[in-house]
């Protein structure tokens, strides 16, 4: 929470700041790394071993046969060369090293804060080194779906993995702003619906990682059809009783496309009501926030229409940043009282 010592203030901005941009850095990375299949290119955890790249090619051969071990060599990239793996290598290594990073970033500060300022910091600021750590935990937990009976990883996983980086995300940012002397609104718990509009955010980012594990996005590559239809015509709608519905590719982009319909209307009420309070410092966040997702839908019709190439896979992946940063916002800044 804000307080009169500016200096330790300034201090912990700069600190929530730093850990942000990396946070947002590997969503980044993180995104590439599944877009150019390779997450499963090292495939064993190397908590510490892993820290240096290979430095010979004797090493680089190690890890390549290690690769060829596992079903997504033997049944999808049975020809590529050593060359080729170096490549989807350098993805996935960098990946690892930013989880790193971020984890020194986070301790090291805690402590040296900690020692100057007392433990109260750690109480505040603990949950987020302890969820990095879940999360590294989490990352190999993902990649091991991925070793043994299947090409690819578990998109279950996949959609914890990447969850738990936005609950991260929002953690830090929300820190930041309690730091700031940003002035709350307390407005008609009307607005209550902004926080309905942030959970089928992270609902959508759920369902968009499936739609990442399963490839499907690759599947129907038009808009606003699905191919002649509506819905996908390789699927019945009595498929949504069934227990294994998450497990059809055709069915979970359908359900990604009509949750973002879904998302915009709830925004169009918000937007109203805010509208209709005739608050100016309401008004333009929440004109971002329309802004943010009206870019969100037209990246990912673009994925869709492209046959999901990588830069619009990818900047529809940043986008969701931004989106949850400014609901963040938004939400910070318009505390609710209630009205009896």
């Amino acid at each position: 929470m804000y307080s009169q010592n500016i200096y330790l203030n300034n201090q912990l901005k700069i600190w929530m700041i730093s850990l942000l941009s990396l946070i947002s850095l590997i969503i980044l990375v993180g995104g590439l790394t599944r877009l150019t299949d390779s997450g499963l290119s090292i495939t064993s955890w190397e908590l510490f071993v892993g820290l240096l790249p290979p430095l010979s090619n004797e090493k680089w051969i190690d890890y390549f046969d290690l690769y060829k071990s596992i079903p997504e060599f033997k049944e999808q990239n049975f020809n590529m060369t050593l060359e080729e793996f170096k490549i989807i290598f350098w993805w996935e290594w960098g990946h690892r090293q930013l989880g790193r990073l971020i984890g020194i970033v986070i301790f090291f500060p805690m402590i040296y804060f900690t020692i100057k300022n007392g433990s109260w910091i750690i109480k505040k600021y603990g949950i987020i080194f302890l969820l990095v750590c879940f999360q590294g935990f989490i990352g190999w937990y993902m990649v091991s779906s991925g070793l043994i009976d299947r090409v690819d990883v578990s998109h279950y996983r996949l959609s914890l993995h990447l969850v738990m980086a936005f609950i991260i995300l929002s953690i830090v940012f929300w820190k930041f702003l309690e730091l700031t002397d940003l002035k709350i609104i307390q407005v008609s718990s009307k607005l209550f619906s902004i926080k309905l509009f942030l959970v089928l955010i992270f609902l959508q980012l759920i369902i968009g990682a499936f739609v990442s594990g399963l490839d499907a996005g690759k599947i129907y590559n038009t808009w606003p059809l699905m191919g002649s239809s509506y819905f996908p015509d390789d699927s019945k709608i009595i498929e949504f009783l069934n227990i294994n519905i998450f497990d059809n590719p055709s069915v979970v982009q359908f359900i990604h496309r009509n949750l973002a319909y879904l998302i915009l209307i709830v925004y169009l009420h918000v937007f109203y009501i805010t509208y209709m309070l005739k608050n100016k410092k309401l008004l333009k966040p929440i004109i971002l926030i329309g802004l943010v997702l009206l870019l969100q839908i037209i990246l990912g019709v673009l994925t869709i229409l492209s046959g999901v190439k990588i830069i619009y896979a990818s900047l529809h992946q940043i986008n969701s940043i931004l989106i949850i940063l400014s609901t963040l916002y938004f939400l910070y800044i318009s505390q609710y009282k209630k009205i009896n």
